[in-house]
């Protein structure tokens, strides 16, 4: 991303064994939760002033759907606390904004490190402090989630950590450990999760891996093992295609940024896939087409490789409607992506500077294509519930899954009042009263929100081992025995008991034993 008073420079570029210089001016990069439908403009907000000029987030541009707060910064070099105090604002008013944009259908998340923002989690207690704070920071302000943009030495592979499905390196499975925790907090429906990663750190890896490959970078695709060990709760990845040296695409050719040719290169990886490190049996699996999102910096100021409009629109021509560029051909679909995530832009301000040309152009194009119709195809039901257990206050239950088109997404078992969320085929419910009757809804839901008919299950738990003590609303039968002031007492009719018909109250119902 960009740096608060100037660019900063990411060295790095790819020579045949050996990765020189890449550029890079520490900014941010768009993240947040898709609005519904459509395809999504994200930008970053200052939360300084650099000079492209201060902007109250309630007065930002309406064609941004998904406003990050850029930045949220460690408070040391190692310690995994992570701090925010909003810039130019008080605390309240602050908070009004963040409500007001939401009360707009926009998203609002904080976006969590940038140029001068180093978030190393080296250790467990550093992993444990950075989850505490974030949810922290998340609850106090009202985000919607957070954006990941580590950058500088935030992230690297230590020798030998070479395959990204089962990374080592403990600033990455740390990291990996502490996104599953914020998402398991939050719960992954209401939890916007992106990242912002420069190409050094992603399609790079095609070339070089930092933790395989010698007299290399060791933060080369260092964010890939991120990815892919989060990318069923990953709501998009915005990767930064400016302040970046020429980067080898899938042809095997060299690409360089500020072209359309560039932005179809490093986008068509996302959306195909490649090999790690150029090695068949560690191929990096594709990402949904609305996962994936373009990174572009507002105008000239913002850094390095700015795209022109219609360089950004050709792209696009080619990324959502297949009209292929000369260039480059797509490898993963020769008639394009229909479902392709959108725009990231670095920045609001910047665009704002900029007489609002990225925001207002690029919505306009956005706006004239024509969505895909959306997935309204509902999963199967789930077959064979049963129950594979119960005690006098659990049961436990078990399905087949269900079947989508795109795939389910998890189940909900609803009884009563209450329910849960799984994402396996199996729960047990507990907590529930003895010699109860209930039943149990199951169904199962896609990633778009649909939900399948329900399946349905009656089970009556276990009366109670020995005598229980006597309660008001409990369904007793002939001969359950129950305790009261001491004394235990029999049951003499089939009831569902009362308040004031205690047992030493009603003779007709209770004899003492």
């Amino acid at each position: 991303m960009y740096a608060r008073l100037r660019p900063r420079l990411l060295l790095g570029l790819i020579t045949s064994l050996i990765i020189s210089l890449f550029s890079v001016i520490a900014s941010p990069l768009p993240s947040a939760a898709a609005p519904a439908g459509g395809y999504k403009i994200v930008g970053y907000w200052h939360n300084f002033d650099n000079g492209s000029g201060f902007i109250r987030l309630r007065d930002v541009s309406s064609d941004f759907d998904v406003i990050n707060v850029s930045f949220a910064e460690p408070t040391s070099s190692s310690g995994g606390v992570i701090g925010f105090t909003p810039y130019n604002y008080t605390e309240a008013d602050f908070k009004a904004d963040v409500a007001y944009l939401q009360s707009k259908g926009k998203k609002v998340v904080i976006s969590i490190g940038g140029a001068n923002g180093q978030v190393q989690l080296a250790t467990t207690a550093a992993r444990d402090a950075f989850v505490s704070s974030v949810t922290g920071i998340i609850e106090k302000y009202g985000f919607d989630g957070l954006d990941v943009d580590f950058e500088g030495h935030s992230l690297y592979l230590n020798a030998g950590d070479s395959d990204f499905r089962h990374p080592t390196t403990p600033v990455i499975v740390n990291l990996i450990d502490a996104l599953k925790s914020l998402n398991s907090h939050f719960g992954t429906d209401k939890f916007i999760l992106t990242m912002a990663p420069e190409t050094f750190f992603v399609q790079l890896g095609y070339s070089f891996y930092g933790g395989s490959c010698v007299s290399c970078d060791s933060r080369a695709g260092a964010y890939l093992p991120v990815i892919y060990a989060t990318r069923d709760i990953l709501d998009w990845l915005q990767v930064q295609n400016y302040n970046s040296g020429p980067i080898i695409g899938l042809d095997d050719q060299y690409h360089t940024m500020g072209s359309a040719d560039f932005h179809v290169a490093m986008a068509d990886m996302l959306l195909t896939g490649f090999p790690v490190n150029k090695k068949a049996d560690l191929f990096f699996p594709p990402l949904r087409q609305e996962q994936v999102l373009l990174g572009l910096p507002a105008n000239g100021n913002a850094g390095g490789g700015f795209t022109p409009v219609a360089e950004v629109h050709k792209a696009l021509d080619a990324l959502v409607k297949g009209q292929q560029l000369s260039s480059y051909q797509t490898r993963g679909s020769a008639t394009g992506y229909p479902n392709f995530g959108g725009l990231m832009t670095w920045s609001i301000n910047w665009d704002k500077f900029n007489q609002f040309e990225f925001s207002t152009k690029h919505r306009a194009y956005l706006n004239a294509l024509n969505p895909p119709a959306p997935d309204t195809q509902a999963p199967t039901a789930p077959a064979n519930l049963v129950s594979t257990g119960k005690t006098a206050t659990s049961v436990s239950l078990s399905w087949n899954a269900s079947t989508d088109n795109v795939g389910v997404t998890g189940y909900t078992v609803a009884y009563g009042s209450s329910q849960v969320n799984v994402t396996g085929t199996s729960t047990t419910i507990q907590s529930l009263k003895p010699n109860t009757s209930y039943t149990f809804s199951v169904t199962a839901k896609d990633a778009a929100g649909n939900v399948s008919p329900a399946a349905v299950l009656t089970v009556t738990t276990d009366a109670p081992s020995g005598a229980q003590p006597w309660a008001p609303g409990t369904a007793y039968k002939i001969g359950d025995e129950v305790t009261y002031t001491g004394k235990t007492y029999v049951c003499r009719q089939n009831h569902t008991s009362l308040q004031g018909w205690e047992p030493p109250n009603v003779a007709a119902l209770w004899q003492l034993k």
